[in-house]
Parts: C-alpha cells; structure tokens; sequence
C-alpha cells in the first residue's frame, strides 16, 4: 500500500541470562517492571512482591537499571505528583524494600548509565549510596576509555565524588543503595520455604582487552559471593522480536540492512536490497545507546530513502500510485482490527489530563485496553 515502509517497532523483548534459577518467582526483567509502574495495560496485574523482602538486586547498570532502582527507593510521597500508575503507587506505599544492590560486570569506568541519571539518583534524599574506593582505582586502559569519551568520564567522577562523600543523614526512613562493580551473576537459589527467589550467587570478575573489539571484557575469576533478597530486577538488555515474512538476523536480534536498507538475507554475500523497506532505531542496530543516538540513526536511514527516491528506486513498477493511508485504513476496517487514529489518542491524552487534575498529578493513566479504546472512540 505504500512506496517506502521504515520499520521502527524497537526491542520489546528480553535478553535471558542463561544461569541456574533464572524462572524462580521474584525475578523479573526491568522492562516488565517499568511497564508495570507506567501503566501498560499488558502488565498492570504484574503485582511484584514488594511486602516480604528489604532488599532488592538490579542486574546492571545502565539507565534503566537506574530508573528502577529510584523508583524503589524514593519517596512515595515525591512519588505521588508524577504520573505513575496508581496500582504502581498503592504497592510502592506498603514496600519493605529498603536496599537496593546495583550490580555490574564492569567497572565504574565502563558503566552503561549517563551522568544526568546518576546524578538523580545521586541526589535522593534519605538515601545512603555505597561505592567501594577499591573499585575506582583504574589502570591504563581506563584511563584512556575516560579521555576518549566525556560521558564515561563525568560518570565516573560522580561515582569517585559519591565514595569520597558520604551523606549525612537523619536516620528517619534512611534507605540504602549499593554499586557492586565488578560482579556477574552466577545463580539464583530459592528461598528455604518457598519457590521464590531468596538470593543471587556473585562470581567475581577482573577486565582483560579483547583483541578484536579493543574493549576490556569482564572475565570470572572463580571467586564467589551470595547475597540475599526476595526481589530481582534484570536490566541486561533489551531484545527484537522476528515478523512473519520479515528479514531477521536471530543471533544478532535485529534486521539485517546497510544504512538502514532492509536486506533480504543476514548473509551480506547472498543479499539483496529489499525495494522500499528501511529499518530504523534498536530494530536496526540493536539495543544500545540515547535518544541522540537514535537520532542519528534515524538520519542515516532517512538519507538512504531520499537516495534511492532520487535515483528512481522506491516507484512502483506498475506506475500507478498505491493505495496508502486510505487503503490501509480500508484494510483494518474489512478485517475487523480496532485500531487508534491520532484524533482518538488526543482523546484518551485529554481524559487522562483531566483524571490525573484531581490527583494533583499530570495524568492518571488509563490502564486496560478495553477501556483506552471506549475513551478513544467515545471521549
């Protein structure tokens, strides 16, 4: 129906750890939990146990290893102005969670996050932050990551400030967080009366240069450390999901392209350009970097599309022009699909603004499709 299609769906899925104990009750991956907490409908009875434990381990440290960690440990009553879903608010009220480990198979040096996430986190009041001074002594090579990249660097002084810094607190509802550098997870064992996570096994690691991404890898060491909790988190990354008919590149978890042109094989010597299909975001490059990053990525594949537009390669071989918006529309409506045109999404934005008045907050979030749709249609 149309002459070009940019595919843009993103990682929706989860990397899996692979480690003994991984489907124990408890465990969750980051991304189920932030949807959880911002009111996806597919995940608003997800319903954590927050209740009998007080101690949390999130696995990683990038950005959204934080998000989680700062919702667990701040305030409800800070909480309570934002626009996280309701159901969220009510279990963070009655949470016994008090410690939260964040854990990282690398250095301070190589940390995923950005200096403006930490330094919110950083600046939690009632917060106790740990991070060991043995952990931010660097060698060579990490001194030539820090010259190499601004972020790295303003990350690591902020870790190397929190150490030599501690905080003065009241002691009234003091909670603590914990950088645990250098540490991968081994395993998870049960508690002793149920099947539910009651602790996570930390193999120790050390950083060798891998010859052929010049970047240091973490390496186990052998050396092993167990720490309880009835709650884990995993931020370990992100995953894309294959569509039928579409080509998809498993190992790597992303469409095979050259500049953001879909290719039909993830065999660059066997493939061929996929006339009119373009690939853009984590969907393209896999999971990794910011909004800045996606950007440039979206420049890139925008630049191929006017390219081909120019060198005559994107019009269609019947020379008659297709059937777009109004075929596509036609097409949803002839099979029954219910979908949201962006009148109906300006309805359920404007319904949500106007709940979340009463509430003192930006919005409350509607969170059942059923209900999203009745507001969409009808107001």
């Amino acid at each position: 129906m149309y002459d070009v299609v940019v595919l843009a769906y993103g990682a929706e899925s989860d990397r899996s750890l692979g480690v003994p104990g991984e489907d124990l009750r408890g465990i969750h991956s980051a991304r189920e939990f932030v949807w959880w907490y911002n009111g996806h409908p597919d995940y608003c009875d997800m319903s954590p146990d927050l209740k009998s434990t007080d101690t949390a381990v999130v696995l990683g440290q990038g950005n959204v290893a934080l998000d989680v960690a700062r919702i667990l440990l701040r305030p409800t009553s800070e909480l309570e102005t934002t626009d996280i879903a309701d159901h969220a608010l009510a279990s963070l009220r009655e949470s016994n969670i008090r410690k939260v480990y964040l854990v990282g198979r690398r250095g301070p040096v190589q940390a995923a996050c950005t200096a403006k996430e930490l330094r919110e986190i950083l600046g939690m009041r009632n917060l106790r932050v740990h991070v060991q001074e043995a952990d931010l002594v660097t060698a060579p090579v990490d001194e030539e990551e820090l010259k190499k990249n601004r972020i790295q660097r303003r990350v690591y002084e902020l870790f190397s400030k929190a150490a030599t810094s501690p905080r003065e607190l009241d002691g009234v509802d003091d909670r603590d967080l914990h950088f645990m550098f250098f540490r991968k997870p081994d395993r998870f064992f049960p508690s002793e009366l149920s099947s539910r996570v009651g602790g996570v096994r930390l193999e120790k690691t050390c950083l060798k240069e891998n010859g052929a991404s010049g970047k240091q890898v973490a390496v186990g060491t052998g050396e092993f450390e167990d720490i309880k909790c009835g709650l884990v988190l995993k931020s370990i990354g992100y995953k894309s999901l294959p569509v039928d008919g579409l080509p998809f590149d498993e190992r790597r978890g992303v469409v095979p392209n050259v500049k953001g042109k879909v290719l039909s094989s993830d065999q660059p010597e066997k493939a061929i350009v996929e006339q009119g299909l373009y690939v853009a975001g984590w969907l393209k490059r896999g999971p990794t970097g910011i909004i800045a990053t996606n950007l440039y990525c979206a420049e890139e594949t925008v630049a191929s599309i006017m390219e081909d537009v120019k060198n005559g390669l994107v019009i269609p071989n019947s020379g008659s022009p297709k059937a777009g918006r109004e075929g596509l529309l036609q097409s949803l409506q002839d099979r029954n699909i219910p979908f949201v045109q962006l009148n109906g999404w300006a309805r359920i934005d404007s319904k949500e603004r106007m709940l979340g008045q009463f509430k003192n907050k930006p919005r409350e979030k509607i969170t059942t499709w059923d209900e999203l749709l009745r507001v969409a249609t009808n107001g």
